[in-house]
């Protein structure tokens, strides 16, 4: 069996080890559980690399993540609205204006 350890990119912590599932909850959270079934959530957090050599898989938290990721299964589902690209569009903008 193939065991994974959780890495966050922005300090290269670990933050999980011997992670048997990854996925996406309904609500778009980043989960994954352990060989017992004790599980993690992130709320807005990409799979950046899943490396099976290494076993490790590197995550990247961003507050755009859970987001873009709704609209993005819902844009593939055809059922996006307009609220939503508004929604991703007003949180660019706002970085933008930040940078």
């Amino acid at each position: 069996m193939c065991e994974f350890k959780i890495i966050k990119k922005s300090d290269n912590s670990q933050i999980g080890e011997d992670i048997i599932i990854l996925g996406y909850t309904e609500e778009n959270e980043l989960v994954f559980r352990d060989i017992l079934g004790t599980g993690t959530k992130l709320d807005s957090a990409l799979m950046l690399e899943v490396n099976t050599i290494s076993q490790t898989t590197v995550i990247l938290e961003h507050p755009l993540i859970k987001d873009f990721i709704g609209l993005m299964k819902n844009l593939i589902d055809k059922k996006a609205t307009t609220t939503q690209v508004e929604n991703v569009q007003s949180q660019l903008d706002e970085l933008k204006s930040s940078l």
